[in-house]
């Protein structure tokens, strides 16, 4: 847990999200180094002892605890008392890229977010374009910021001991984003990322045939983002799904046609 906080480099500024507490382990390693800590525990039982064990074991820290029983994706702004700066959490693998995607659209003053999780997903979050591992989840998290492993974690320091390794990931979102960041952007950049996943084994002109209108077209647009039109979408990164939208918003193929996409 001491490793998991020194990889995320939280300190007394910082107001930290922790995701899924659980027992406390990493609630107490995290108040050790001095920041706010909201925890949000699903679990009403292990929310109602969580300030407990935090008592019992660093009663001193107590007080920069909150703990809120709540499903982290439906954690909203106005739920918090202060602004995160922070996440760090040991992320279930069924709720980690869900989490991890809500709470960075939700909160942009998260500027660094540190997680362990099941090493698959780490490979997955942390991917380069083109390898087997990457996909949808490694290209919408470098929306925000980049990506990078941290490190492998044993099955031996869980109880009770799983049979997989898990891996350390950090996301460091950039200070001046390349793009724009609002909803409407985001939405649409990720259903081009969507459209590309779902046909793997098409090429990027016949993957995006429905939404350009034509094969065509898709291939003008394709052209027009310095994207050759045989490339597959695993081969795409972040940025040329981005420049694919813009050079689509700049150059629409007819006033009123309806093709380009729309803001919902």
């Amino acid at each position: 847990m001491r490793r998991v906080v020194t990889v995320s480099g939280v300190t007394r500024s910082d107001v930290v999200l922790e995701v899924g507490p659980g027992l406390g382990s990493l609630t107490l390693a995290l108040l050790d180094r001095g920041p706010t800590v909201t925890a949000i525990e699903i679990d009403p039982v292990l929310a109602a002892r969580l300030p407990q064990t935090v008592v019992e074991h660093a009663n001193g820290e107590a007080q920069r605890l909150t703990v809120l029983n709540r499903d982290v994706l439906t954690l909203r702004k106005e739920d918090l008392a202060a602004e995160p700066t922070a996440v760090v959490a040991n992320l279930p693998y069924n709720v980690a890229v869900p989490a991890l995607l809500h709470l960075l659209a939700e909160f942009p003053s998260i500027r660094v977010v540190t997680v362990m999780v099941q090493a698959e997903v780490a490979e997955r979050l942390a991917a380069e374009p083109g390898g087997k591992e990457y996909g949808v989840p490694s290209v919408k998290v470098n929306f925000y910021g980049r990506v990078r492993r941290c490190g492998t974690v044993p099955p031996t320091v869980f109880w009770p001991i799983p049979r997989v390794y898990s891996g350390l990931v950090r996301i460091d979102r950039y200070e001046t984003s390349p793009w724009p960041t609002d909803a409407a952007f985001r939405q649409q950049v990720f259903q081009l990322i969507d459209i590309a996943f779902a046909q793997r084994r098409k090429t990027a002109r016949n993957a995006f045939v429905e939404w350009a209108g034509s094969g065509n077209e898709s291939a003008s647009r394709l052209l027009a983002a310095s994207i050759d039109p045989s490339r597959r979408g695993e081969t795409l990164a972040i940025d040329d799904f981005v420049r694919l939208l813009q050079r689509a918003q700049d150059n629409p193929p007819g006033a009123d046609d309806g093709r380009h996409i729309s803001a919902s």
